[in-house]
């Protein structure tokens, strides 16, 4: 039997392979497998992407869960990477699990507390645009995703920093920060998942950072109001206790009225915006998870790049992006981006503002209404990954928008007209929510070319962020008056994107019907598609031959051939070509 090479027989011919590219895109023709390679058996199932060459390590480095790429070091990756975002997602929604507890300790109104969200939108408007050529160009997705985790740590810290001082303003700047880190974040995350998991399995992956994402979301809801009531009961406890052997000191020394001032409940005095300062405090080392995380991975994305010999991606002349490209985006891109933002800015706003809307219209508790708030994230987890195998099974991504934005509807009709118990409404917001985003991103994949989606893409995000920063502060000035005129101002946003919704498949049967075809028949129209292009390079190439300059020597042969010359064998032409008018 043949010894062990270090190296084993390339998938590939021999070439650098590079981060971000498929296996068509390196080169179409590969190599067949030797008699050795047919006998030797496998020593581990290959599960990293074909345009990687599959290399063996001694020692250590070989096993299962070091090797860059074993099943098991890739799973490591996957958690690493879905952990990424926990601590961004579980931050993001603070202010909505402490709703009433912030415009009761910072003494704000509705419309302020929105500002807090508002203020994490303001940078996205932005951000998404260029926090891809950053990352690409700029930092590396090492240093990258290091410098983002890093800001949201500052974000919160920042954030905690203002209800210690009882300062809104501080708050907000907490937030900007924050929201600086946050999308650019998420960038880098789905960066990792595209350069660690390729081909099919990385629809899996993404189902698992969304999963995740939620139920970051989800805990916050579950824990940040048993987290305020401890710190709250320890704080003032503490202070109980402090109280009694001070007071035949303070009776001796200060006078009537500042001895009421500091004898008043603490809770009511100075303690509640500090005790929201402690909460936020707690809550960031979630942020700080997530720098650990992003530690470890560029450590992994490091190893994994040196032992596989992968480069960053090269400019390709052939596919450069610029600006002005928007400008040619089709009509039915920008429906598109209407749904999105008229959707989204129906659903975020709900969720910021749903604590207060659940205890005042249903009479519930706190520790109720952040349960039934954090219900549609918690639906949407598991929901998540199944719906996106439902749409990589029946395609018609414009009819499952509908149905999504319909069933919203539904839903937001049910909480403002009936009482009908709410935990119906939220659960089916959750599935619709869930079947919205499986259904409407990819939709953009189907509309603009490759080469253009992370432009087109961060124009979608930088609309939705515009979208739901203006909308968010709108929704807060209404609940101050009225929660019944806020579900009417959802509604009809949502009115709007089912109407955009309704505008872009217009436009899709105007042209071929692509986006809402199933997936057979987008694989036959691909197929024909492809096969036509293939018969237009092939004309375009023998009309080149026919075109073709011709040598000396062809031009040659051909003006002797018609004069009559008699040219040598081996041209052609054996014998001496005599014109017809000079034959006897």
């Amino acid at each position: 039997m043949a010894s062990c090479p270090t190296e084993r027989q390339p998938l590939l011919p021999r070439e650098v392979p590079k981060r971000g590219r498929t296996i068509s895109e390196v080169r179409p023709c590969i190599t067949q497998p030797s008699a050795v390679d047919r006998d030797e058996p496998s020593r581990r199932e290959r599960t990293f992407s074909a345009s990687d060459i599959e290399v063996e390590l001694e020692g250590w480095e070989g096993n299962c869960l070091c090797h860059p790429q074993a099943l098991l070091h890739r799973v490591l990756a996957l958690v690493l990477v879905c952990l990424l975002g926990f601590g961004s997602y579980f931050c993001f929604d603070n202010p909505g699990a402490l709703q009433s507890e912030l415009k009761e300790a910072m003494n704000i109104t509705t419309a302020q507390f929105a500002n807090l969200y508002s203020w994490y939108s303001w940078p996205n408007v932005v951000l998404p645009i260029i926090g891809g050529f950053l990352m690409d160009r700029v930092f590396g997705i090492r240093l990258g995703t290091m410098l983002f985790a890093f800001i949201i740590i500052l974000g919160q810290i920042v954030f905690s920093l203002g209800g210690f001082l009882d300062r809104l303003w501080v708050m907000e700047v907490g937030r900007f920060i924050f929201g600086i880190g946050g999308e650019s974040l998420a960038v880098a995350q789905n960066t990792y998942a595209v350069s660690w998991f390729k081909g099919k399995e990385l629809n899996m992956v993404f189902g698992f950072q969304l999963s995740i994402a939620r139920v970051g979301s989800t805990v916050n809801f579950l824990v940040m109001g048993p987290l305020y009531s401890w710190i709250k009961n320890q704080t003032l406890g503490a202070g109980d206790a402090l109280l009694p052997p001070l007071q035949p000191i303070m009776r001796n020394n200060l006078s009537w009225d500042i001895q009421d001032d500091l004898l008043e409940e603490p809770e009511t005095s100075h303690q509640a915006h500090t005790v929201i300062g402690w909460t936020l405090l707690i809550a960031g080392l979630s942020c700080v998870m997530s720098f650990v995380c992003s530690l470890a991975l560029a450590w992994m994305d490091k190893r994994r790049g040196t032992i596989l010999n992968i480069m960053g991606d090269s400019n390709d002349p052939e596919e450069v992006v610029k600006i002005t490209d928007v400008k040619d985006f089709p009509l039915s891109f920008w429906f598109l981006c209407l749904a999105c933002l008229a959707y989204y800015g129906a659903i975020f706003p709900f969720v910021s503002l749903a604590k207060d809307f659940f205890k005042k219209e249903f009479g519930m508790d706190g520790d109720s209404a952040n349960f039934i708030t954090g219900l549609i994230y918690l639906v949407s987890a598991p929901a998540s990954p199944l719906l996106g195998l439902l749409m990589d099974k029946t395609g018609r991504n414009v009819t499952w928008v509908f149905v999504a934005v319909l069933a919203s509807i539904g839903c937001h009709c049910l909480l403002a007209f009936t009482r009908l118990n709410p935990y119906i409404a939220v659960s089916c917001m959750g599935v619709a929510y869930s079947l919205l985003a499986s259904a409407l991103w990819p939709i953009a994949a189907l509309i603009i070319p490759e080469y253009q989606l992370g432009t087109a893409y961060g124009l979608m995000q930088a609309i939705q962020n515009l979208g739901t920063a203006l909308i968010i502060m709108a929704a807060g000035t209404i609940a101050d008056e009225s929660y019944f005129w806020l579900e009417m101002f959802y509604i009809g946003w949502l009115i709007l994107s089912l109407v955009s919704t309704v505008c872009l498949w217009i436009c899709d049967l105007a042209g071929s019907g692509y986006l809402n075809m199933s997936i057979k028949n987008r694989q036959i129209f691909d197929d024909e598609r492809q096969a036509a292009l293939d018969a237009e390079r092939a004309r375009r190439v023998d009309g080149y031959r026919l075109l073709r300059p011709r040598t000396d020597a062809s031009i040659r042969n051909r003006y002797l051939s018609k004069v009559g010359a008699n040219l040598p064998g081996h041209l052609g032409h054996g014998g001496l070509i005599v014109p017809a008018h000079l034959r006897t």
